[in-house]
């Protein structure tokens, strides 16, 4: 199809600096819970993306001296020349398909606590370091040595950077992360020398790192600063006034301006807290104060948003993350006129969770996020059919429908059956939820596709026994039934049922989204899950009047979320909302089958009066017709049937990014032998050993020799 002409202007190139980008779509440096530990994995994944179209693919924030280091995240390290190969692998790949390939160099500074070097951190002033797991560690003052000492590294990583072919290099001064941020921001910055008070002066280490970088790379490659417009922290911190007031003393001395919203999780709101575009004020007027060319984000995943953002004078260049994770191949989608062929993100934020949980990144939209090179998966191709199989997919949510569309790419024959009236399942409920309405995508993009294909037959209203399975005459079988959230009250906190009085209504998330409601008004939730399912809830009865407590052995209500970078605004709304939060807080039944809170440091108790109960524990796999199938194995030959399995929730409840994976799993995997389950069935990349030599002490150099 031809490109619909109102997308033209995001195919004109742009110049930065000594290179030119070939379109305005440009992925901007994000993290993925790979960097130094997976640098294949890495490169292989930011190579799809150039691969579909970005036209600038960076990576995530790159370690530049070992003085500043964030272990446990796993990033990417340019500490000295050994890490350039790790980081020409990345470049390689992005050039192989004409894009750039931008590195962010970040001196982290008071954002790490050197938990692997144990090195003492440095910042502008003598305060505890500004990291996510409050370390018990504090950053010195730097001197005036130390800061031209951090000038001569980040410009030797620098050097590295041009060495390993990037042709973008970041001075990173944003999300409150690199220690350039904290120099800039009067929130750490106390100093009385040159380097602090005034804005002039507050700006001059940036303005300085930003010239050496020029010096050493501007030949060849672009200079890039990423810089907080906005802190969001009022008078206490860098306001957007003040950043305006600082490009006029800085404004074109770099290449281009990647322009980010306060810190990490102010700028990457989930959709549950914030609509496309939302940094749109906080960016708008910036591009007028430079002739440099800018970025921004917003989570974009309408072309029509990103031309207003470009036809309007906000931006020069469309940044995304986590729009470039859900879809590698959106840019090529656009100029194909392929639009609603999009795999939209749903703004879920289970990609950060790969940062923060050290684990390689994964997304609800993509299951091939992360597996490129670890299981050869592509994101737009799979391997055509090795015979004429056909393949019978028992339930329509996220597991059935990605499983379903995955073998009809392949060329199967496939039946969709599904026992509700709609398609979706656990997406259709809670993309009905508050904020969660963006979820409804995983459905949609699977629905429309699954809609071209002439050999998926969906049959909706058509809930099977084992005998209509048995009758269906096809080959292979999958169940793709989710599951059932459990009333008992068994989860993590009880392992088995828990005896309340027969008499408390009690209800579970399927209750709630089914429309049931609760008895009287004081209702008790109870949230033993630690994600996000009983908050939500919660603010659902608490909007329609009843008067909730939400109750949690956690520290923190949602606990979980803090992954996903929302806990903080998930437990600000509650309170908000009017709702109790009792943290540290276990549920049982009294001797009477009351229920009751207790304490979990101390055991003590006390009886919570309430009408109804909502418990959110645990689910169970809806899986009676599959055991079934299977304990009826003497009659699979007579009736066809040479294989059946279970995937998603129906094998084992999880997360709608596990379960969309496990359709998309079946589908690679089915034509295969079984795994034998000894092996390793992904590809891992294996550090290689150093050299056993002993250890040298600096004491031990000039140490007379002993002998015994």
């Amino acid at each position: 199809m031809a490109r619909d002409p109102r997308f033209d202007i995001l195919f004109e190139p742009v110049r930065i600096g000594p290179v030119t980008a070939r379109n305005r779509f440009y992925q901007v440096p994000h993290c993925n819970g790979m960097g130094y530990r997976d640098p294949t994995a890495l490169a292989a994944m930011r190579g799809i993306k150039a691969e579909g179209g970005w036209a600038v693919v960076c990576t995530e924030q790159v370690e530049i001296h070992h003085t500043s280091e964030i272990t446990p995240f796993i990033e990417l390290r340019l500490w000295d020349d050994r890490d350039i190969p790790a980081l020409r692998r990345m470049t390689d790949a992005v050039h192989a398909h004409d894009a750039l390939a931008g590195i962010e160099l970040c001196y982290n500074g008071m954002n790490g606590s050197n938990l692997y070097t144990r090195e003492v951190p440095m910042g502008p002033a003598h305060l505890p370091v500004a990291t996510f797991t409050y370390d018990p560690v504090q950053a010195r003052a730097m001197s005036k040595r130390d800061i031209a000492a951090l000038r001569r590294w980040h410009r030797a990583a620098a050097v590295r950077a041009k060495r390993a072919e990037f042709d973008i290099v970041y001075v990173y001064a944003g999300h409150a992360l690199g220690g350039l941020h904290h120099f800039l921001s009067r929130r750490y910055n106390d100093r009385t020398d040159e380097y602090g008070g005034s804005l002039e002066n507050r700006v001059r280490l940036l303005r300085e790192v930003i010239e050496d970088t020029r010096e050493a790379v501007g030949d060849r490659s672009a200079v890039a600063v990423r810089v907080t417009v906005d802190e969001l922290l009022g008078d206490e911190g860098l306001s957007k006034a003040e950043m305006e007031d600082a490009f006029g003393l800085l404004g074109e001395l770099p290449d281009l301006w990647d322009l980010v919203l306060g810190s990490w999780e102010d700028d990457s709101r989930t959709s549950r807290f914030s609509d496309e575009a939302f940094q749109e004020p906080f960016v708008t007027g910036f591009k007028r104060l430079t002739s440099k060319p800018v970025v921004g984000v917003g989570r974009f995943t309408s072309p029509d948003t990103m031309v207003r953002q470009v036809r309007a004078g906000i931006l020069d260049l469309i940044g995304c993350a986590r729009p470039s994770i859900a879809d590698p191949f959106l840019p090529k989608k656009v100029e194909e006129g392929r639009v609603e062929d999009i795999r939209e993100c749903i703004g879920c934020n289970i990609c950060v969770s790969g940062d923060f949980t050290m684990s390689p990144i994964r997304c609800t939209q993509n299951p091939s996020m992360g597996e490129e090179w670890r299981r050869g998966w592509h994101p737009e191709r799979i391997r055509r059919k090795t015979s004429e199989a056909n393949v019978l997919v028992v339930g329509g949510g996220p597991a059935g429908l990605e499983a379903a569309m995955m073998l009809g790419r392949r060329g199967y024959e496939v039946a969709l059956a599904e026992g509700g009236e709609a398609l979706g399942g656990r997406v259709t409920r809670e993309a009905k939820l508050p904020g969660l309405a963006a979820w409804a995508r995983v459905r949609d993009y699977r629905t429309w596709q699954i809609a071209q294909m002439a050999g998926v037959e969906t049959y909706l209203a058509s809930p099977l026994s084992a005998d209509d399975v048995l009758g269906f005459g096809y080959g292979h079988v999958v169940f793709a039934t989710g599951s059932t959230w459990r009333r008992d009250g068994v989860g993590r906190l009880h392992t088995k049922p828990v005896p309340f009085d027969p008499a408390l209504p009690v209800f579970t998330p399927d209750d709630l989204m089914a429309g049931a409601r609760p008895p009287g008004r004081d209702v008790l939730v109870f949230d033993d899950d630690h994600y996000y399912m009983a908050s939500v809830l919660a603010e659902l009865l608490a909007a329609e009047g009843f008067r909730v407590r939400y109750l949690t052995m956690a520290s923190r209500a949602a606990d979980w979320t803090y992954h996903t970078m929302e806990q903080h605004r998930i437990q600000a709304q509650l309170l908000e909302r009017g709702i109790t939060v009792s943290t540290g807080r276990g549920l049982r039944a009294a001797a009477d089958g009351a229920p009751e809170a207790f304490c979990k440091f101390t055991g003590r108790a006390e009886a919570l009066a309430c009408d109804a109960l909502v418990l959110v524990t645990a689910r169970l796999p809806d899986d009676g017709v599959y055991r079934a199938v299977l304990a009826r194995e003497s009659e699979w030959a007579a009736a066809g049937l040479a294989r059946v399995d279970a995937i998603g929730d129906a094998w084992a409840p999880g997360t709608i990014a596990a379960a969309v994976y496990a359709g998309r799993r079946y589908a690679e995997e089915f034509d295969l032998p079984e795994h034998d389950g000894d092996t390793v069935p992904f590809r891992r990349e294996i550090t290689e050993l150093a050299p056993e030599v002993p250890p040298v002490t600096p004491a031990a150099r000039n140490a007379p020799v002993t002998q015994s």
